[in-house]
């Protein structure tokens, strides 16, 4: 869930202070602070399984991923977000002595859920793409098989989908894949909810 939190607009300087005085996480985008509730535990799964895939096939390269904690600065916008996972390649290009913000993401990682689907594929994915860092973003269903990869090539940005547990979605960009078999592996989808009678259509008044 993301809760806007801005009476006012705040400037980088308050909301960076702000966000380290504080025990919760929150975003910032165009000049407002935006509360991160906890996930849930359909969510949790997944990134610990994102986190296992991808640290075994990055293990002894120059690429590595890193958890939800590590706060992205989108240095174009004045953004500041947590994705799910974000993979650095190189030396990381931190924004100040606290080494908590990280400038040069490769592949960010964003799992959806009902509440956070409509930010994530709007706002946030729009300041995602003005990092010039970044190659490639997924997003992942919490509550079906589902993973949408969209990989920079040029100016364009080129989508490829998947939604077979059998399936394999290759990242190009970091010499990576992701089989959704690992990726929602001990993941319980919900069941689909049953549909009541469908009442019969009631006459216009004339």
């Amino acid at each position: 869930m993301v809760t806007n939190l801005a009476v006012s607009r705040f400037t980088e300087a308050e909301y960076l202070a702000f966000e380290r005085a504080s025990r919760e996480k929150h975003e910032f985008i165009n000049g407002e602070i935006l509360d991160m509730t906890g996930a849930s535990f359909v969510h949790i799964p997944v990134v610990a399984n994102l986190m296992l895939s991808l640290g075994d096939q990055l293990r002894g390269k120059p690429c590595r991923p890193l958890a939800n904690d590590m706060r992205v600065k989108v240095s174009d916008t004045g953004a500041y977000v947590y994705p799910d996972v974000v993979v650095v390649c190189g030396k990381p290009e931190l924004e100040d002595a606290s080494l908590d913000t990280l400038l040069n993401p490769t592949l960010v990682i964003e799992i959806l859920s009902p509440s956070t689907e409509a930010y994530d594929r709007g706002a946030k994915s729009a300041h995602y793409r003005r990092l010039p860092s970044l190659q490639g973003y997924v997003l992942i269903a919490q509550d079906r098989a589902s993973v949408e990869h969209f990989w920079r090539e040029g100016d364009r940005w080129i989508l490829t989908e998947a939604t077979d547990l059998d399936a394999v979605m290759p990242l190009p960009e970091i010499g990576c894949e992701l089989k959704l078999s690992e990726v929602y592996e001990r993941v319980e989808f919900p069941e689909p909810a049953e549909e009541g009678p469908v009442a019969a259509p009631q006459p216009h008044p004339a």
